[in-house]
């Protein structure tokens, strides 16, 4: 049973979608053994808690760096022996130190269809004001392996979402999150769980 650290910031929907699928028996050969949280009162430590998942507050604002705060993730990591890192909404860039030692366990969910609408200073709204402004038709979700580059990682899986007439950024923010995050997510981390990505020539390739 693979160990699974779960890294979050607010109000953890994504969090909830791994422990609904992991009580429902979606995620396979996989447990959440600990939520670690940058922010205190994040909601997504009471979604934990309610669960019986222990979590851990390490508030960024008590770090004067990334490096030193990546420090202190990477501890509580090695800590914990995670077999699996999900970074679900965790709103903190984290050094390469992470990546590095735990090169191809660190999965994250990007509210876009990656190599669009990602990178550097798109997060939350922002990536559905920018899919909008631009005027596509189809935006989704991907799930990714997480290296040193912001996005850039392997891709895992992928799933489109159709832009509608009239959509806002929260309209289109919340049917990502229902009809692709919300599945892809549990799902990636139930094949990681299984052995079932394999990466060849820096891409994943998934044995669905």
């Amino acid at each position: 049973m693979k160990r699974i650290v779960v890294l979050v910031s607010g109000g953890g929907t994504n969090l909830q979608a791994l422990i609904d699928a992991q009580k429902s028996g979606i995620i396979k050969n996989g447990e959440i053994t600990l939520v670690i949280s940058s922010k205190e009162g994040a909601y997504a430590l009471e979604r934990a808690e309610k669960n019986g998942i222990a979590t851990k507050v390490l508030p960024r604002k008590d770090y004067p760096d990334s490096a030193g705060y990546s420090k202190a993730i990477l501890e509580a990591l090695n800590e914990e022996k995670a077999d699996l890192v999900v970074l679900a909404g965790f709103m903190t860039i984290l050094d390469e130190c992470i990546v590095k030692a735990y090169p191809y366990k660190m999965i994250n969910v990007h509210p876009a269809l990656i190599p669009s609408f990602c990178g550097e200073g798109y997060y939350g709204l922002k990536v559905h004001e920018a899919a909008l402004s631009y005027g596509v038709k189809v935006s989704g979700a991907t799930v990714h392996f997480v290296n040193e580059q912001a996005d850039a990682g392997a891709i895992i899986l992928q799933k489109a979402v159709a832009v509608e007439n009239g959509d806002t950024p929260e309209i289109l923010q919340k049917r990502i999150m229902e009809q692709a995050e919300w599945k892809i997510l549990p799902e990636a981390v139930s094949l990681y769980c299984q052995d079932k990505i394999k990466i060849v020539d820096g891409k994943a390739v998934v044995d669905r």
